[in-house]
């Protein structure tokens, strides 16, 4: 008798639980219920890696080498210093990648997130932290001896970065050479960037 009445609560128990079940997978499925998972690439919300998503361009992050490294290696570097909730440093993402097409075999691409440069009192010039002033995107842009040749804050322009390769590689001025045609590398970015004319 007892073992009766447990398996007809057992029961009732089992289509409750079901039910309960059902519901939410109906709720789950009903449209207005859930936010969807956008990423914003004008809001300062953390998405993810901000290479990736917007540049299209996952390979960047993490850098081959730390800048010490690179500058050891006399070769020129660009030094991008950056987070990931940042609509500045989101935009400047499809900038960076752009570069890479002409300058990536030739130039070290170090982009550096601001929450990694350790605390110190002092830096020395081969540190991301020596030129690091608080404000993001900082690009700096080395010639192959280590020299200083563009240090901006803020979303640098691609021709600016371009003009200061274009003097460590002794190359033409873009008024006199051919114009390099840059595509846009996906639907975010292609927003960013005008096409080329064909």
């Amino acid at each position: 008798m007892a073992l009766d009445r447990f398996s007809a609560a057992l029961s009732v128990v089992r289509r409750w639980v079901g039910a309960l079940l059902l519901i939410c997978c109906l709720g789950l499925m009903l449209p207005g219920l859930t936010a969807p998972a956008w990423a914003g690439l004008n809001d300062d919300k953390y998405d993810g890696n901000i290479f990736a998503l917007y540049a299209g361009n996952g390979s960047i992050v993490p850098p081959r080498q730390s800048l010490s490294q690179s500058l050891a290696q006399g070769r020129a570097t660009i030094l991008v210093i950056y987070i990931d909730d940042s609509a500045d440093c989101k935009r400047y993402t499809s900038v960076i990648s752009q570069l890479q097409a002409p300058y990536g075999r030739v130039a070290n691409f170090v982009p550096i997130m601001a929450d990694s440069i350790p605390v110190k009192d002092t830096y020395e010039p081969d540190e991301p932290g020596y030129y690091f002033d608080g404000i993001v995107p900082k690009t700096v842009v080395f010639s192959k001896s280590g020299e200083v040749m563009l240090e901006t804050t803020g979303e640098t322009a691609y021709e600016d970065i371009d003009d200061a390769m274009r003097e460590i590689f002794d190359l033409l001025p873009r008024t006199e050479s051919v114009e390099l045609k840059r595509r846009p590398i996906n639907e975010v970015n292609s927003e960013l960037v005008e096409p080329a004319a064909e």
